[in-house]
């Protein structure tokens, strides 16, 4: 049977550096970069770490990583943008 090379779903995309602007920010006395998607190339769902409800394809929100150098994709987490600025204050939402 021949190979397949086409990328399986489940597999992580590189982040294409370039396009969205990105920020570093301090939380938990640790460096993150902060990345605002607007959604429109999302084709997962993910779970935002701060609500635990699903942040759905075209939905806008940010990828958050730490910025330490040592991280790969599996570092990278997906937060809705409200979730992501209340993060300090205990409480989040959608």
């Amino acid at each position: 049977m021949p190979r397949s090379n086409r990328r399986r779903r489940d597999e992580h995309r590189p982040l294409a550096l370039g396009r969205a602007p990105q920020t570093r920010e301090t939380w938990m006395g640790r460096a993150w970069i902060v990345r605002r998607l607007t959604g429109q190339t999302s084709e997962r769902t993910y779970t935002c770490p701060g609500c635990t409800h699903e942040i759905r394809p075209g939905t806008p929100h940010v990828v958050v990583w730490p910025d330490d150098g040592l991280g790969g994709a599996d570092d990278r987490r997906h937060w809705h943008s409200r979730c992501w600025q209340a993060r300090d204050q205990g409480r989040y939402g959608r």
